[in-house]
């Protein structure tokens, strides 16, 4: 039942975004076009539903190239990688925006584990591989929200960027999705949407840490 309401939920709230976004993603959509690389979208396998990879949809922020330069798949603050334009995006996070697509041919949900690359995935242990997308991943999740500023948190660690992610970070994010698979339901993932909204408005909120019990402890 907790599928079938995810679901139908899913579509409505993708669709009623779609139609509130087209005046934005059209302005973007020009922008793009005629800035930087001239790529609007940019579509690159991850891993999703039981461990199956497909295509997300985001607006293009960075060089066509950027997984073979610099940190890979792992973005820095003031990445050189990240282009004028992108910087705004991502700042703002509308360059998620267009996994509503995604949403609508259901290879994500509205909330859910992020959609790794592949190499990211296959640092998780069995466990968590074994667990984590039981259900589509999401546009937003309990993970998203709690590594929000996940580049200024790699660059006060003062490590590596890939060692530090790969060690300190995406383990914290291999218990986050455990913990959210575990408890997961339709009342949590409003909890999820409501808090995603809340942070774009007051970013230095504390309420993820008061408003989920339970979650595991951080280390770093």
């Amino acid at each position: 039942m907790y599928r079938l309401i995810k679901r139908i939920f899913d579509v409505v709230v993708a669709l009623v975004a779609l139609i509130i976004c087209m005046p934005v993603f059209i302005p973007i959509m020009i922008i793009l076009k005629l800035t930087g690389e001239g790529e609007i979208f940019y579509l690159q396998n991850r891993v999703g539903l039981n461990n199956q990879l497909f295509p997300i949809w985001k607006f293009a922020t960075m060089l066509k190239n950027s997984p073979s330069l610099g940190t890979g798949d792992v973005t820095i603050k003031n990445d050189s990688r990240v282009l004028p334009m992108g910087k705004f995006l991502r700042k703002s996070k509308i360059n998620e925006l267009p996994q509503i697509i995604n949403v609508l041919n259901g290879t994500m949900s509205i909330v859910g584990a992020r959609p790794l690359m592949p190499q990211s995935f296959n640092q998780y242990s069995d466990e968590v591989k074994a667990v984590i997308y039981h259900t589509p991943p999401g546009i937003t999740g309990i993970g998203s929200l709690v590594f929000r500023d996940e580049e200024t948190i790699i660059d006060k660690s003062g490590m590596e960027p890939r060692f530090f992610y790969e060690n300190f970070i995406l383990p914290y994010k291999g218990e986050l999705e455990i913990w959210y698979q575990k408890n997961r339901s339709f009342l949590l993932d409003l909890k999820i949407i409501f808090l995603t909204a809340w942070l774009v408005v007051f970013s230095s909120s504390r309420m993820v840490e008061t408003t989920f019990k339970g979650l595991p402890k951080r280390t770093f």
